[in-house]
Formats: structure tokens, C-alpha cells, sequence
């Protein structure tokens, strides 16, 4: 058996797919298989991979089923314990899936690893090097447009970013795998802060790098239903993860930081569309049973991770 299988989720991918599988049969490690999970593209992306990479196993669903949908699928199909979720707008370097399947093996107690991400238009620069969470609600992809040089550090994040990550898959059906309610946006750090719960660690791999050419599939940083799930996604996950504690003890900073978002979008002309998502996900808790129950065992990890987001509030900028 293999050791890693990578999934890809695709929708209407034709400007990319070929060079993330392509950069794929360059690997050094060759104890992968590959795993292609089409949304129902209409661009001819689905063909090229039937056509042009045999090896690839290609899973056709009839219709976007989002990102979570698509993965889910695929790591109900893999066997191997471990799966590495990319996305279709990546390229991965050389070692990108032996120094991933080093770096999990190395942590006893890692629930995820996520890789180096590196901006397509400028490669000396970080597209993201794990994700953050602070008290405000504010998920920040860490070193965003900084230079690559200054993160070479491996260590402890607070979720790792689901386009270049490696997962133990016994974990992800012991979690419930994504939550598919998210479709997409937030889903790798709800599902990261769930892992937290049950005391596993998420890590960044300096070495594990990708080129991220970013939207690839939204087709641009914001726009309308980017910008409504992603309010939306973030108040079901603080309902969600949040202990009724933590979420009273983090009112005065959440309250301040989905105000500012919104004079934020405001100004970008989605005010409206911010304003709804957070109804959306007001609505959505209500007679939900997938919140995570308070258990008095998890305190230590409550505290220990209200310390991280008051902390990362000064890190911001990191």
C-alpha cells in the first residue's frame, strides 16, 4: 500500500490542472497515488485528466459539491493513512510530498501539517505559512506577502491551510472529515480547531513548499459569494468550537472585529453581502447538532487556546 494519497479537488480547473499534476511526477517520493475529485467542471479540465494522466483516479461528481464535498470524497475512496489535500491551482516542488510525509511522522501528536505556500506572482514571497486565529474572529494567513526567507522555521500554528496539507486519515474519520455545511472557506480551520479540541497539534513545514497562484476557482480575492460565506462560515464556527464561556469572555472582541470587517467590505461595496452572511450563520446554528460539546476534561485546552487567540492579536502582522 501506498503511503499518502494526494486529493485534488477540481472545478472548472483547465487553466491549472496540468501543472499541479505535472509537478506531481516530479516527486522525489513515489509511494503516492493521486486522487482527482471533479465538481462537475464544464470546462473540459475533467477530460484532460481521463485523457492525458491514466494514473490519476478520477472521480466525476454530477455537481459542485464545494471543496468540502469533493474531499471528503476522495478520503472515503483512499486506503492509505495518510492524505494530502492540494489544490488544483498549485505546483508543488520536487520534495514537496517526502518532506510532508517526514514532518507528520516526526510529530507524534499532529492532526495536520501544512506546507510553505508561495505567491505565483512572485515566488519570493509567502502566499501563507499556516493559519492563525485571534479573539476578534479573524483567521489570518500567516506571512502573507512577506518574504519566504523569514519563515524557515518548522513549528506549531494554529491550523494548517487545507490547499497544501498532509492529514492522518484515521483522524479525519474520527473528526467527521469537513464539514460539508461550510461548502467552502474556513473549512481546514474549523476542522484544525476541532483537532485541537481533542488534543492534537497542527504544524507548519518550512520545507514543504508550493506556488499558489490564489482564487483559482473563486476567479478573484473578493467577490460576492466569497465574502458571504466566508462571514457566514466564521460565525458558524466560533458557534461551533466555542464553548458558551469562551464565546461570552470573547463578545467585546468579536464584536469589534465583525465591525470592522464589515466597514471593511463596506468600503469594497460588500457591506450587504458581509451583513447577510452573518445572518446566514446565525441561522445555520440554530438547531444544529454538530456544535462540539462543553466537556469540564477539556478546560486545560479551552484555556490553552484562549491564550493563543489573545495572544495572536499582536501577531497580526506575523
Amino acid at each position: 500500500m501506498q503511503k499518502a494519497a494526494v486529493i485534488i479537488p477540481n472545478y472548472n480547473g483547465i487553466a491549472y490542472i496540468r501543472g499541479c499534476l505535472d509537478s506531481l511526477q516530479r516527486q522525489t517520493a513515489q509511494d503516492f497515488s493521486v486522487i482527482v475529485v471533479d465538481n462537475g467542471s464544464t470546462d473540459g479540465s475533467r477530460e484532460i485528466v481521463q485523457e492525458e494522466y491514466p494514473w490519476v483516479r478520477l472521480i466525476c461528481l454530477p455537481e459542485n459539491t464545494g471543496f468540502c464535498g469533493a474531499v471528503n470524497r476522495g478520503i472515503r475512496a483512499a486506503q492509505e493513512p495518510y492524505v494530502i489535500l492540494l489544490n488544483n491551482d498549485t505546483t508543488a516542488e520536487p520534495d514537496f510530498v517526502q518532506e510532508l510525509l517526514e514532518g507528520i511522522a516526526r510529530h507524534r501528536r499532529a492532526f495536520a501539517c501544512g506546507a510553505k505556500m508561495l505567491q505565483a506572482s512572485d515566488s519570493r514571497l509567502i502566499d501563507g505559512a499556516g493559519d492563525l486565529y485571534t479573539a476578534l474572529g479573524w483567521a489570518v494567513a500567516r506571512g502573507n506577502g512577506r518574504p519566504q526567507e523569514q519563515y524557515q522555521r518548522e513549528e506549531q500554528v494554529f491550523s494548517a491551510c487545507g490547499g497544501a496539507a498532509i492529514y492522518r486519515r484515521d483522524l479525519l474519520l474520527g473528526l467527521g472529515l469537513f464539514d460539508e455545511e461550510h461548502f467552502a472557506y474556513l473549512e481546514d480551520l474549523d476542522i484544525c480547531y476541532r483537532a485541537r479540541l481533542h488534543g492534537y497539534e497542527n504544524w507548519f513545514l518550512p520545507k514543504a513548499r508550493v506556488v499558489h497562484v490564489g482564487s483559482g476557482t473563486s476567479g478573484s480575492r473578493y467577490n460576492l459569494f466569497k465574502v458571504r460565506y466566508s462571514s457566514r462560515n466564521n460565525v458558524y464556527l466560533i458557534w461551533k468550537n466555542m464553548p458558551l464561556f469562551q464565546i461570552i469572555l470573547n463578545f467585546p472582541f468579536l464584536a469589534a472585529g465583525f465591525g470592522i470587517k464589515f466597514l471593511f467590505f463596506l468600503k469594497k461595496g460588500y457591506g450587504r453581502e458581509y451583513l447577510a452572511g452573518i445572518v446566514n450563520g446565525l441561522r445555520l446554528r440554530k438547531g444544529h447538532g454538530k456544535k462540539v460539546p462543553f466537556l469540564w476534561k477539556r478546560m486545560p485546552r479551552y484555556l490553552k487556546i484562549q491564550l493563543e487567540l489573545w495572544r495572536n492579536l499582536g501577531r497580526l502582522r506575523s
